[in-house]
């Protein structure tokens, strides 16, 4: 066997370090709501802004904004009886591709944790991040326009 040169050393070293600094900058952060409120930014509002109680005993069915997310715009509409969201649907969602999935999958469980939680303040789904945070935007909107 061959002894390594220590030039060959080096260089091998230096090209795996600047390829690896090259992979980890080229990663995208994530861009969550609550990470750019800690950073200073601007929060989208919460239910904690505008509790359920607080809201007037409405029976209805109201469509919120629509919220623009990096795949696509997420509009959600919620029917409120007696004060308490009793049905929410996504009128429209990220399309389109992978989209496609991702939104079969996200958007019947955010309309389940929309009724369960009687408000806005529910969890993302893991894997559609932006979906998530569009539909609660949009939610927020229409349980603010509920309780106009």
């Amino acid at each position: 066997m061959r002894k390594s040169h220590p030039v060959r050393r080096a260089v091998l070293a230096g090209a795996a370090t600047v390829s690896g600094i090259v992979l980890l900058l080229s990663l995208k952060p994530a861009s969550d709501p609550a990470s750019a409120s800690a950073a200073g930014g601007a929060a989208p509002p919460v239910a904690a802004q505008s509790p359920q109680g607080g809201r007037g005993a409405g029976t209805g069915t109201v469509t919120g904004d629509v919220a623009d997310t990096q795949y696509g715009p997420v509009q959600v509409r919620v029917t409120v009886s007696g004060g308490r969201i009793t049905a929410a649907e996504a009128v429209q969602a990220p399309r389109g591709g992978r989209s496609d999935q991702i939104t079969a999958d996200a958007v019947p469980r955010l309309n389940q944790a929309a009724i369960r939680a009687g408000d806005a303040d529910i969890d993302a789904v893991s894997g559609a991040t932006y979906t998530s945070a569009g539909y609660r935007r949009s939610l927020q909107s229409a349980l603010d326009r509920a309780g106009d």
